[in-house]
């Protein structure tokens, strides 16, 4: 894990061996977003849905369990 210090203009460097890694170039754009109290940096893809998919982990399935509590409340 690198660490790096954000700049009087909210710039940070990212370090050499990760620029090389994925291909960073000098004025290249990089998504930002952020998922609780993690930040992403990425790349833009070709395929954004394909990409993202499986960065969201399954557990626990809201959609599930909102199912279960709909069935209880037209029980009563």
């Amino acid at each position: 894990m690198e660490t790096v210090k954000v700049l009087g203009k909210g710039q940070i460097v990212i370090p050499a061996a990760i620029r090389k890694k994925y291909r960073i170039e000098p004025g290249m754009a990089l998504q930002i977003f952020e998922y609780g109290n993690v930040i992403f940096l990425s790349p833009p893809s070709e395929d954004p849905v394909q990409s993202a998919m499986g960065c969201l982990s399954g557990q626990p399935s809201l959609s599930a369990e909102l199912l279960e509590d709909r069935k209880k409340d037209s029980k009563q």
